[in-house]
């Protein structure tokens, strides 16, 4: 394999990581699968790094044209992003679930809508958020793409690993740590939300 394509590898996957950060979606996916049994903690990681991974491999291939044929901006993608990983964030702060986690018993609600948790707020915002699309927008030249999706594929299996042992790494470390690396996670995602929602504001206003 040739320099360059190692050199964009390696660039490609270091970008998604910092941006995905596996380590701090774990206590969210936690917090949302809190009342689900193995299968169905299983199932909601697979279909979520799944999606992840074909909002990004399609933004690679395409994600100009996707843009320009809806109308979107990259800065409206921000500012809704924002709103959600604000959200989400605010509530693990306080300690409390996800607004978007549905703590009854599977056998009383369908298994679709338990489900929809891997949609959103997994698969987009968190996982496949804005910044993850610009960056495979950026690094996907037209030689390039297969490397970028690639890059984006091992870190969606190194996630899938990381969510499905998440619990015995709760049980290792003990719920009072994990409360705490929850709360601090929690910080981290409302500050990533307000930042989101600051470029957003800064790239639809520029002269503000």
């Amino acid at each position: 394999m040739p320099m360059t394509v190692l050199h964009h590898f390696g660039l490609a996957f270091m970008a998604f990581f910092a941006i995905m950060n596996p380590l701090t979606n774990l206590p969210v996916y936690l917090s949302l699968t809190a009342s689900d049994d193995a299968a169905l903690s299983r199932a909601v990681a697979r279909r979520s790094l799944l999606i992840a991974f074909a909002i990004v491999a399609v933004f690679s291939l395409c994600g100009q044209y996707i843009f320009e044929m809806f109308g979107m901006t990259l800065p409206a993608l921000r500012l809704a992003g924002g709103v959600l990983v604000f959200l989400i964030g605010f509530h693990m702060l306080q300690g409390r679930q996800s607004p978007a986690h549905h703590p009854d018993d599977v056998s009383q609600q369908n298994w679709e809508d338990k489900m929809s948790v891997a949609v959103s707020p997994l698969a987009t915002p968190l996982l496949a958020g804005p910044g993850a699309i610009a960056t495979a927008m950026n690094l996907s030249a037209q030689d390039t793409v297969w490397i970028t999706v690639s890059a984006f594929a091992l870190l969606c299996v190194m996630t899938y690993v990381l969510f499905v042992y998440g619990k015995t790494v709760v049980r290792l470390i003990g719920n009072n740590a994990m409360n705490v690396i929850t709360r601090m996670m929690g910080l981290i995602l409302t500050v990533i939300g307000v930042q989101m929602l600051i470029s957003g504001i800064h790239g639809a206003f520029p002269n503000l």
